[in-house]
């Protein structure tokens, strides 16, 4: 979006003040680097991304003809150094430089000599994979340091248990502390033996307004309204913050903010993506589910089976229950599908694939994705694991067709009486068609006497039937036809449930079409917990699989999930890897920390309210944002949390602090906003998009296309709907300012914020502070008053020379308007102290 030309001297004064008002918006994009060279030390998602998108294509497509056993034209595609070094022809690949790599132009078929594989062009989105893997700088392995790492042809698992995130999780003891008086819980003590051992010490907290805004967007992804400020100001109790925290978690609000954390890491989307970008029509049921569970505080363990084995849960006759259950399992079935793979075996295959690589990474911290190929370059995971797990959801219907466009599964969720009307209408319609083959049967014999009599056989015998008997079938099969048009159709959820049970065996180098030995389904053998690892013959194992992760000793699950709920509040996790507990991620900066976080959520049954309670109500949580130059300089990245990290905050809570504060936000839960029925594609024939944004809900609501995101998803650093991502990144680019500065959205929300300000006060100056505690949830300064009042005075003069014709109404929205507009594309709306 960029900023017109011609600029009128009203909005000249509007952008001067929006400049005065700005702190310090870096609008600076760093060019990319041209890599000549493979990236130094990949990280442990760009080997992820080698891992799971790459190598199973140069496995299944190359290596065959260009590998150490057959090696034509000289070119081996299965290491790094032959990849650089190339063939007859030249370096496969230039690092960073696809447009300059023989490898991507032969799969692009751009050249009518250099076309590969020669038996058939590759997907798009593989051409599209290898293709971001170039750009990348080719992150590999062998490259950099990982080239350093030992190869495991046989996994050790002693040696791999050893690994800080296999251990056992054991409470610890809660350390001694220089400064005891500041310790409010548990974490305090842990944060604060960390800072003496380095020789600082914490900031003081911060005033209680920044608080309770801190505290409300994190909760509920809201702002404070002013009467909950004040409400807050004036309770001087040592408990007043714990009742702002547990009103918060009492919000309905609440589950719709901790519910998109979720989300998240269920990589939810309204719709497929990759080739067939068709209709997530049900999708939506799912991410009702989660809200709804976060708001109830279902215990996290609960949570995790129901979206693994909910269809083999016991539900007790209850129907919401067992509805409940079956659409959790939409967890599995919600990852972006090559709809239209011509290869059912291969589609069925990377289908599984995507489903263990997401279960892996978002509830055990594991890259299971890596070993499909291999045993795991780096972690203790066979590839034989890889296959025990994937014969598990081998085991279980995902897929409804594999026929080209494949359709994935949806169970039907009524209530009894959706069950009983259906039946009913059923039975009516099983009534008619009898009356209709009964006379249908009757006029024949009558027919068949007549012929016997000698009559000539007609060409239609029904026509032959007697006029009588023709209008009678003809009315019997119009109300038939009636009937069938009124059909119940049962409501539907994307779900699973359990299919032909089979195991299966390793598939060499990743492809379907090289099998090995058969190996039955289980767990990576790695974590070892008192548990039964059989799975019955005659089910898929997704139950075990349930109870295996949610089992009280599984050293990963609780660990994980603590990390995430305190990335989710601090900005970054005790593991900055979130996703990634294995060998290549980061080790915990506070590991005993980490360790009694993990032992109290399972003592505490689950709960997620109580780890926001023992976090929110820590000394640590409440600490200044500010920034200090001697503590900075021992701890730059605030490792140490002497600080609160303040944090932008994310695109959704950005769009709906704007509703709110503008009064138009639509508070309504649930339901189903996509116009685009279920499996219809979400572009028409000319790529226009046909799906509606024009709500004012919250932004949980709005459609997720993949491929195609809201406008202010897109900009303000959505997570990637096609894969998990338990740690959004932030970016700074001009875009976002100028999004905030002239952007339709901001235009219409700032004129209905404008009319509401005046029909809420009279006074020029309760207006101003009004403006300001729903924008920002304090009150102006003296100095901030008497420049937003010079600004009221000249805007009115230079806005007339453009409309001279408006009265003084007129003159007064546009003026406030302007002024709403400058405080809410300021730095200090959209990010959190």
């Amino acid at each position: 979006m960029l900023i017109p030309t011609l600029i009128s001297h009203s909005s000249r004064l509007c952008i001067c003040l929006t400049v005065m008002l700005l702190s310090s918006w870096c609008a600076t994009a760093s060019a990319a680097e041209e890599n000549a060279e493979p990236a130094n030390t990949p990280t442990a998602e760009q080997l992820r991304f080698f891992e799971t998108k790459i190598r199973p294509v140069l496995a299944e497509s190359c290596v065959d003809c260009h590998s150490a056993d057959l090696a034509e034209s000289d070119l081996r595609l299965d290491t790094l150094v032959g990849m650089l070094d190339g063939g007859k022809a030249g370096p496969a690949i230039v690092p960073g430089k696809p447009a300059s790599s023989l490898l991507i132009t032969a799969i692009g078929y751009q050249d009518g000599t250099l076309q590969m594989p020669p038996d058939g062009k590759l997907s798009k989105q593989a051409i599209a994979d290898l293709t971001k893997w170039v750009e990348m700088g080719a992150p590999h392995p062998e490259s950099g340091e990982a080239a350093k790492m030992p190869r495991k042809s046989n996994i050790d698992l002693e040696a791999g248990r050893a690994h800080w995130a296999f251990q056992p999780v054991v409470k610890p003891e809660v350390p001694a502390v220089s400064q005891p008086e500041w310790v409010k819980n548990p974490i305090d003590a842990f944060i604060l033996h960390a800072l003496d051992a380095q020789q600082m010490t914490p900031l003081p907290a911060p005033d209680k307004r920044t608080l309770i805004r801190r505290a409300t967007f994190d909760l509920t992804g809201l702002p404070p309204t002013p009467d909950e400020i004040n409400a807050f100001l004036a309770d001087e109790s040592p408990e007043a913050f714990e009742r702002v925290v547990n009103r918060l978690l009492d919000s309905p609000h609440y589950g719709e903010r901790w519910g998109r954390h979720w989300l998240d890491v269920a990589r939810y989307a309204d719709s497929n993506g990759l080739d067939e970008n068709v209709a997530h029509g049900n999708a939506w049921r799912y991410r009702d589910y989660v809200i709804e569970s976060i708001n109830s505080d279902k215990p996290y363990d609960q949570f995790l089976r129901e979206q693994l084995a909910g269809d083999l849960l016991a539900n007790e006759g209850d129907y919401r229950k067992r509805n409940e259950q079956l659409v959790a399992t939409g967890f599995l079935s919600l990852g972006p599908k090559v709809l239209a793979e011509v290869d059912s075996a291969k589609m069925e295959m990377d289908i599984i694939d995507e489903q263990l690589d997401t279960l892996g990474r978002s509830l055990m911290g594991l890259t299971l994705g890596c070993a499909r190929c291999h045993d795991h370059k780096f972690d203790p995971v066979a590839q034989a694991d890889y296959y025990a797990m994937a014969g598990i959801f081998k085991s279980t219907q995902t897929m409804e067709s594999f026929k080209i466009v494949a359709k994935w599964n949806e169970n039907a969720i009524p209530s009894p009486e959706q069950e009983a009307r259906l039946a009913e209408q059923q039975a009516k319609l099983d009534a008619k068609k009898k009356e209709v083959e009964a006379l249908v049967a009757a006029a024949t014999t009558s027919l068949k006497e007549r012929l016997k009599e000698g009559e000539a056989l007609p060409e239609k015998p029904e026509t032959q039937f007697t006029a009588e008997e023709q209008q009678q079938l003809k009315t019997l099969r119009e109300a038939q036809q009636q009937l069938e048009a009124n059909m119940p159709v049962l409501p539907t959820a994307m779900s699973v449930k359990d299919g032909k049970i089979e195991d299966i065996p390793i598939h060499i180098r990743g492809s379907h079409l090289t099998l090995g030995e058969t190996v039955e389904r289980g767990f990576p053998q790695v974590i070892d917990i008192p548990v039964e690892n059989k799975v019955p013959a005659d089910e898929s194992g997704r139950l075990e699989l349930s109870n295996w992760i949610t089992h009280p000793e599984h050293p990963l699950t609780a660990r994980v999930m603590v990390n995430r709920i305190w990335r989710w509040h601090f900005g970054e996790g005790i593991v900055t890897t979130p996703d990634n507990f294995g060998l290549q991620g980061a080790k915990p900066s506070h590991p005993e920390l980490l360790d009694w976080l993990a032992s109290t959520f399972i003592e505490k049954g689950y709960s997620l309210k109580e780890m926001h309670r023992l976090m929110m109500l820590s000394q640590t949580y409440q600490l200044s944002s500010e920034r200090d130059p001697v503590r900075a300089e021992t701890d730059p990245d605030n490792k140490y949390y002497w600080r609160f990290n303040a944090r932008r905050l994310e695109a959704e809570s950005i769009r709906d602090a704007v509703l709110a504060v503008s009064e138009t936000l639509d508070r309504e839960m649930g339901g189903n906003l996509l116009n685009v029925k279920n499996r219809e594609f979400v572009f028409n024939h000319e790529s226009k998009e046909n799906v509606d944004y024009n709500f004012t809900r919250r932004s949980i609501y709005l459609p997720v296309i993949r491929n195609h995101l809201h406008p202010v998803f897109s900009l303000f650093d959505y997570a990637d709907a096609s894969v998990l991502n338990g740690d959004r990144q932030t970016s700074t680019v001009a875009t976002q300012a100028l999004f905030l500065m002239n952007s339709p959205f901001l235009e219409e929300q700032t004129e209905a914020y404008a009319n509401w300000l005046i029909n809420q006060e009279e006074d020029m100056f309760a207006r101003i502070d009004l403006l300001y505690e729903k924008s920002y949830g304090r009150l102006p300064t003296d100095e901030e008053r008497a420049r937003l009042e010079s600004f009221l005075q000249q805007f009115p003069t230079v806005w007339r020379q453009d409309h001279p014709e408006a009265d003084d109404a007129a003159v007064t929205v546009a003026s406030w308007q302007a002024l709403c507009h400058a405080v809410l594309a300021a730095n200090e709306f959209t990010y959190l102290r």
